[in-house]
């Protein structure tokens, strides 16, 4: 597998950059500008948008499912919501899009199959979504919506499972017993090369530390510091 231009993503996306600079960002993985970086080049690389994506993609899945499946209670809600978002499902809906040939890699990467790896296929995915949110300006939800939506109602339709043991929902659901607590995880570390990264993070209540987990991706050590959370309140043995 080989680097693809990015015009034929956007033909696969039915998608024109106004400003074909914010889809580099959102292709340009952090060891490619890393390698760049060493040779004096500027390269911004796609985590700032990733950012903003995994907000954007939030609102759009939340909306959907809330039409879709409005008279579900809260929880199951959340637990749909958690399937669409969990990292597995994105880097299916990149994979579905063949994502993972129009990003810029650095060597170490490209020799790990780092386009077929499922952190930088959900990472750069939620890049995208943010690059056509900031494009398409005014438009910018309305444009990821019509792009997006057929995707998660495929997923929700045909492949939907309840998630067990999803430690963040189950933690959240805890904390609203008690009116004006305020849960957040926060990035507190990460080490090792680019193509074998270490994430790690910590749950936080009302900025105390209750959690602290690491994972190949923020996911993954978000949930493993849901758990440790979880086993501070009791909840889990």
């Amino acid at each position: 597998m080989s680097y693809q231009e990015p015009a034929l993503l956007e033909k696969r996306i039915g998608y024109k950059f106004c400003n074909r600079e914010l889809l580099t960002e959102a292709l340009t993985h952090s060891s490619y500008a890393n390698e760049l970086k060493a040779k004096k080049q500027s390269v911004v690389c796609n985590e700032r948008l990733e950012f903003l994506g995994d907000s954007v993609l939030s609102i759009v899945v939340s909306e959907f499912l809330f039409k879709k499946y409005g008279k579900l209670p809260e929880g199951e809600l959340t637990q749909r919501r958690a399937a669409l978002v969990r990292s597995v499902a994105l880097a299916s809906y990149a994979r579905q899009i063949s994502l993972g040939d129009y990003l810029l890699l650095g060597r170490g990467e490209e020799k790990g199959n780092g386009r077929q790896k499922q952190s930088t296929l959900e990472n750069a995915f939620e890049a995208l979504l943010a690059a056509i949110y900031l494009d398409a300006g005014e438009k910018g939800l309305d444009v990821v919506r019509e792009f997006l939506v057929p995707i998660i109602e495929r997923e929700a339709e045909e492949n939907y499972s309840p998630i067990r043991n999803d430690a963040k929902t189950e933690l959240q659901q805890l904390i609203q017993q008690a009116e004006g607590d305020f849960l957040e995880y926060v990035t507190v570390g990460e080490s090792g090369p680019d193509h074998d990264k270490v994430f790690v993070v910590e749950a936080r209540l009302n900025e105390n530390v209750i959690g602290r987990g690491s994972g190949k991706s923020k996911r993954e050590a978000e949930q493993a510091a849901a758990r440790e959370a979880l086993h501070l309140f009791g909840e889990t043995e």
